[in-house]
């Protein structure tokens, strides 16, 4: 298998607007959770590596909702709690109709990613897909606020997939959360610890190996997750630019492996989604591109 990588920019300006309470009047449509890793994500060229290298000068995808003929088209852009139903389609632009037919990429036709503005929320989502084209899933936030939805996908007859993205709003009082430190070491739910060694690179490919424990010990038995030992995004911090990246081959642990390519100097949030015992869990570490 090789690593798969997407890059994606949006504003954030609109944290600004905000404030101390973030006003919602309507809700959201449902997304879910997927299973296995293909080759790749947006059809980037492969480097030495085995990763996917953006390349010098190339323009960052998915800072619009729209893009090379199709438009994400959420169903309502608020929810007025912090549970609740997300529903959407991907429309061709020149008929304005619902793409119904996607290929298969790591386990699903479509990957949806959930992050807080403020990088400290995260959801990694799989939707459900009507026959007529309409995705939903249900969602549950920790937080009111501003979100970004990312969708990941290739529609069938495309060569490159693509990811469009939206902005979510979340009822209630909001504070935004100061970006986590830089730490080597994240601590997950039920005595989990990971390790990240190595660090990402801007404009050149960079290797990232994160190794979990539990209770102290090496975890030698990982389970697979969308068809690797681990699944990584990584988010950078101010515009939440998108790197969507996959496993080199390797065991089931403690140490998974990948190779990503910063689109710019700057800091980011990753995340790693890893499955042990049976149930899928996130480290979130901050990192700093050279």
């Amino acid at each position: 298998m090789h690593t798969g990588l997407k890059i994606t920019a949006f504003a954030a300006a609109v944290a600004a607007t905000f404030g101390t309470a973030y006003g919602v009047g309507s809700g959201l449509g449902p997304v879910t959770a997927q299973e296995r890793p293909a080759p790749e994500h947006g059809g980037h060229a492969e480097n030495e590596d085995g990763g996917a290298d953006a390349g010098a000068g190339a323009v960052p995808g998915g800072p619009q909702v729209s893009e090379r003929g199709y438009t994400l088209d959420l169903e309502r852009d608020r929810l007025t709690g912090r549970t609740g139903g997300l529903r959407f389609t991907i429309r061709e632009d020149a008929t304005g109709k619902p793409v119904t037919a996607y290929k298969t990429e790591h386990g699903k036709e479509l990957h949806l990613i959930v992050a807080s503005h403020d990088l400290t929320a995260y959801r990694h989502l799989h939707p459900a897909r009507a026959a007529d084209g309409t995705w939903s899933t249900r969602v549950s936030l920790p937080k009111a606020g501003g979100y970004r939805v990312f969708a990941d996908f290739t529609p069938r007859g495309e060569r490159e997939g693509l990811t469009l993205g939206a902005d979510l709003g979340v009822a209630g009082r909001y504070a935004p959360a100061p970006l986590p430190g830089h730490s080597a070491t994240a601590r997950v739910s039920g005595g989990y610890e990971v390790r990240v060694e190595g660090g990402l690179r801007a404009g050149a490919a960079g290797r990232l190996t994160l190794r979990v424990g539990k209770d102290g010990r090496p975890v030698t038995d990982l389970e697979p997750y969308l068809g690797a030992y681990g699944h990584l995004v990584a988010l950078r911090s101010g515009d939440l630019a998108y790197l969507h990246v996959h496993p080199h081959d390797g065991g089931p642990g403690p140490g998974v492996s990948f190779t990503a390519t910063a689109p710019s100097a700057g800091t980011y949030r990753i995340f790693l989604d890893f499955r042990h015992g049976g149930e899928v869990r996130t480290a979130a570490f901050t990192v700093h591109a050279a």
